[in-house]
């Protein structure tokens, strides 16, 4: 083979899975041999956990927020001392049906607040910003039994997280014009003697009909119809077992109210969706959602908060033991605050990544948090989150 055809591959190969991986959502997806489904739902930007799952019990919370403070009466009351953003409507009625739970005062090992680094330390599962190369989604997916290819990006790109070693291919929704069926028909008759790009054309074409593409080769990227997609892959006999989901918008610096409500509306319509989409399958599906850190206890001078420590997690699905905040709560007292701005971490969001990861595919936790974190920090214990 010569270099000239080495490159005409290569060109081809990338032009195209960039033509099929041009669009809008950003959902990644691996197979595994299980009919237990792991979404992982990044929040990214550092979403307030204080105001998504409310301290109204704590005194100290109303009066570092202030005018911004969620008001208790109007959201879902989970426990004596929590309550759910009002924003959150089907996620309330998850958490009544045991369908949700929330884990509170939670972090990565990150602590400087910076949006880049600590997605990063998120998504690799290192201790510090770029000392991993690899994420630990990928690393996941290499515990996994194989079952038909490794994994899919639903995605321009392949965020940190599932990038690695194990074989990651792209999906994502042209926004322009769909092809006509004779160019198909003639595409494929022009990869149908190159047994490598006849593959790759084939999946691609595979993973174009599970998205769901409409007769415009058009889709509307809403919230819903983001959770609908995801439930279409996930809801496939020979389909992924695991994705991940990339929300934006979360750095609420101003007029913070208004903004996390909508964010949190979109939220609340992804997950729903994708129940509804699942239908039985839902039963054995956990979803984690998570940010790269929380916001500053009080609020700041433009109606919103600044970059701050810990945040809260949230965890839905039909497979989980729901119903149930966990918390070490710390408090928000002044004297109890991260360096007297930000909620302290009481929780490991390493050691919750680890035991959801390992309860779902039913595989020792130990190895899990040796190979999802490998630093090997995780001597912190969880209580069982998923039905047995």
């Amino acid at each position: 083979m010569t270099m000239a055809t080495m490159d005409r591959r290569g060109f081809l190969r990338a032009g195209t899975c960039a033509a099929l991986a041009f669009g809008a959502p950003r959902i990644l997806f691996a197979q595994a041999a299980t009919e237990r489904r792991f979404v992982f739902i990044l929040q990214r930007g550092a979403a307030d956990g204080l105001d998504i799952v409310v301290p109204y019990a704590d005194p100290a919370y109303a009066q570092l927020r202030g005018a911004i403070a969620v008001d208790a009466s109007a959201a879902a009351k989970l426990d004596g001392t929590f309550a759910l953003h009002p924003s959150l409507a089907e996620l309330a009625k998850l958490y009544a049906a045991k369908e949700a739970l929330f884990v509170h005062a939670v972090a990565s090992p990150y602590r400087d607040r910076s949006h880049f680094d600590g997605q990063n330390v998120l998504e690799t599962g290192g201790e510090s910003a770029y000392q991993l190369k690899d994420g630990w989604m990928n690393r996941l997916v290499g515990l996994l039994p194989r079952h038909k290819g490794d994994a899919i990006a639903l995605a321009p790109t392949i965020p940190m997280a599932l990038r690695g070693a194990a074989q990651v291919e792209s999906y994502a929704p042209s926004a322009l014009p769909e092809a006509r069926d004779e160019l198909l028909r003639q595409v494929e008759r022009l990869y149908a003697s190159d047994a490598q790009l006849h593959a790759l054309w084939s999946a691609a074409l595979d993973a174009r009909g599970m998205g769901g593409e409409s007769a415009t080769g058009r889709r509307q990227q809403d919230p819903a119809a983001l959770g609908r997609m995801a439930a279409r892959f996930l809801s496939q006999p020979q389909g992924p077992r695991i994705a991940m989901i990339e929300t934006q918008g979360w750095d609420t610096h101003s007029a913070q109210r208004a903004r996390l409500a909508a964010q949190l509306r979109g939220l609340d319509a992804t997950i729903a969706a994708m129940r509804d989409g699942l239908g039985a399958a839902w039963r054995d599906t956990v979803v984690l959602v998570a940010t790269e850190f929380g916001r500053t206890a009080a609020a700041n001078g433009t109606g919103g908060t600044d970059h701050g420590t810990a945040s809260a997690a949230l965890l839905a699905g039909g497979a989980l033991q729901g119903g149930r905040v966990i918390a070490d709560w710390p408090g928000l007292q002044r004297a109890a605050l991260h360096e007297g701005r930000d909620l302290k971490p009481t929780t490991g969001l390493d050691a919750l990544i680890a035991s959801v990861a390992a309860e779902c595919f039913a595989l020792d936790r130990e190895r899990v948090a040796r190979t999802l974190f490998p630093q090997g920090r995780l001597s912190q214990a969880m209580p069982r989150l998923l039905r047995a």
